[in-house]
C-alpha cells in the first residue's frame, strides 16, 4: 500500500484532473489523501463527485503547503508516501 497526498486549496478546477489521474493508474493497492487547506471554491463538491473508497479528505488549519503535506503524513497508512 502506498498513500498519495495532495495539497490544496482552492483550486477545485484542477483537483478534478489530479484526482482522476491518480485513480487511472494501473496499481489500485493505494490510498488518496486530499488535504484542503480552507478552500472557499467547489473542492469539496469536487472530491464528493468520486465515490472511491481510497480516499480520504481532511480539512486541515489554513496554514500552507507544508503544514498540510504533515497531516497528510499523519493520516497516511501506506508504506511509501507520494506528493
Amino acid at each position: 500500500l502506498f498513500s498519495v497526498i495532495i495539497p490544496t486549496k482552492n483550486r477545485a478546477s484542477l483537483l478534478k484532473e489530479a484526482i482522476g489521474s491518480v485513480l487511472r493508474q494501473s496499481h489500485e493497492d493505494f490510498e488518496l489523501i486530499v488535504i484542503d487547506d480552507h478552500s472557499v471554491d467547489e473542492t469539496i463538491n469536487v472530491i464528493d463527485s468520486f465515490h472511491d473508497e481510497r480516499i480520504k479528505y481532511a480539512l486541515n488549519k489554513s496554514e500552507e503547503r507544508s503544514a498540510a503535506r504533515n497531516t497528510g503524513i499523519d493520516i497516511a497508512v501506506g508504506e511509501y508516501i507520494c506528493f
